[in-house]
């Protein structure tokens, strides 16, 4: 801002035009001192008349000009220029409680009911015998998931964003963008399958020392192939979906976004468990199909890097966005470690059922942060969770759906006859104690990692997601383990627990 005075109008005084000047301009751009009166000298040293007008603020903050202001600029219309202004636009309707509760209510239960098939399965599969004799198959649980979440959440925002802004409209733009997210998630894929069958091998050799190097190929083989064909058939479903809305005029995000969320851990785990059960069947007979299956997937790896990187709609994602979700990778892991120690126990085999539903719960349930009002300082709990502000107001209403959600999840659940665990008082009051804690401190860290991150210029959407999903499946996973040792260790046999 320059120190001059901004001259806004003139002004009409005994046949001389004056500048009329703001007192606001009269200060300097630290608004802590007046101009010097030097400023206002004409090049010979005479004083120029000038007519100053207060500005004063109303209540909302609202400048309001002095009314010789508006007299000045209408007898001056022929020399200067219009400064009429259109209507100036509406301000958005503030979300309520309510409203925002409906919004998230659907999508909610949707993605809730999801976790609920998942956890099924993972209770059918955890008998079979390769969980039994490769129990680091548990450890790929968690971190194939939250990749899911991470790549086809992402898929399903950036295609919803394409189509709303019309990047999709005709048939090359549809294609280009089709094949340029496709290839990017296949690429996204099959590095972080890779590196997660690499961390289960080193997650379950540390506490017993006793490394198998066939279960660590067909660890590989088994998180690269469940990864690859995961990513590519939910990414095929996301936009059959997006384009279907499209057609029918529905906006992709209500709708591509709920279905991710619900798909995605089953599609991931019954890919899982059939591919490693497959993969194990062929371990004694045919020991050259695993190593060769790991080789095929990552032979893949430099077409899907060529065509993402030739797309310009991708390659900077291509290049940028690695270390969250890799990192995120990593945390999954150290949560997947946990259910495996505590599931192999046939102590705790009931525990399989309830992960994927307090998970999924837990990490799809984070809201979104508005960064329109967003401070710099680090947010206190209470300024998370009682202010007055929309990202607050979520918080809330997510906070009291944990409760209603879970029980809902956990009567369909009995009703199925999943799980090796009857849901009695006291189990429920651990349950539900695990849950809230978990969405508790989800919220806050969601809250403070959205605010640091904006404080170092990194948008919150690309970087904050991977490490809130991992830290609800480490978090969750920890809680209901504790909750089950707790359970056991008290004696609550007529929940039976590990029956």
């Amino acid at each position: 801002m320059s120190s001059k005075p901004e001259q806004k109008e003139t002004h009409q005084a005994n046949g001389a035009v004056l500048p009329i000047v703001s007192v606001d301009c009269l200060t300097s751009p630290d608004r802590g001192q007046l101009v010097e009166p030097s400023d206002f000298l004409e090049p010979d040293g005479v004083g120029v008349e000038v007519v100053v007008l207060e500005s004063r603020a109303n209540a909302k903050g609202v400048r309001e000009e002095d009314a010789l202001l508006e007299n000045g600029s209408q007898s001056n219309e022929s020399d200067d220029t219009s400064t009429d202004r259109g209507p100036e636009p509406a301000s958005p309707l503030k979300e309520t409680s309510f409203s925002i509760g409906l919004q998230v209510l659907f999508p909610f239960l949707l993605a809730g009911f999801g976790t609920v098939a998942a956890g099924m399965v993972l209770d059918v599969v955890q008998h079979w015998d390769v969980f039994k004799n490769v129990t680091e198959v548990f450890i790929l649980v968690p971190a194939l998931l939250g990749l899911k979440g991470n790549l086809e959440m992402t898929l399903a925002s950036r295609l919803s964003t394409a189509a709303n802004i019309g990047q999709m409209d005709t048939p090359k733009e549809l294609w280009r963008m089709i094949t340029g997210n496709m290839a990017l998630i296949q690429v996204q894929a099959t590095v972080v399958g890779f590196l997660a069958s690499i961390a289960a091998v080193v997650f379950g050799w540390i506490p017993d020392g006793h490394f198998n190097f066939d279960h660590a190929v067909l660890l590989c083989a088994s998180s690269v192939a469940t990864a690859f064909i995961a990513s590519l058939v939910l990414g095929m479903i996301m936009i059959g979906v997006i384009i279907g809305s499209r057609k029918m005029g529905i906006n992709p995000d209500n709708v591509a976004t709920p279905i991710a969320a619900s798909l995605g851990d089953l599609i991931t785990l019954a890919l899982l468990s059939g591919i490693s059960w497959g993969l194990y069947k062929e371990l004694d007979s045919k020991a050259y199909v695993n190593p060769l299956v790991c080789a095929f997937f990552v032979a893949l790896l430099p077409i899907w890097f060529i065509i993402a990187k030739r797309n310009a709609a991708t390659r900077e994602v291509l290049y940028s966005g690695w270390e969250p979700v890799i990192i995120a990778m990593a945390i999954s892991s150290v949560g997947g470690l946990i259910l495996d120690r505590t599931v192999s126990d046939p102590n705790f085999a009931g525990m399989a059922v309830f992960t994927p539903v307090i998970n999924g719960v837990g990490g799809n349930g984070m809201p979104g942060e508005s960064s329109e009002t967003a401070p710099r300082k680090c947010p206190s709990p209470c300024s998370t969770f009682f202010s007055s502000d929309v990202n607050s107001r979520s918080a809330r209403v997510l906070f009291l759906l944990v409760v209603p959600g879970h029980l809902v999840f956990l009567y369909t659940i009995s009703s199925m006859q999943g799980g090796h665990t009857t849901l009695t008082l006291i189990f429920i009051v651990f349950y539900m104690t695990a849950a809230l804690l978990q969405v508790l401190i989800l919220l806050y860290i969601a809250d403070w990692m959205v605010h640091w991150m904006w404080g170092r210029d990194l948008d919150p959407d690309n970087f904050s997601i991977p490490y809130l999903t991992a830290l609800g499946d480490l978090i969750g996973t920890g809680l209901l383990a504790l909750s089950f040792h707790i359970l056991w260790l008290i004696g609550d046999r007529d929940s039976d627990v590990g029956d």
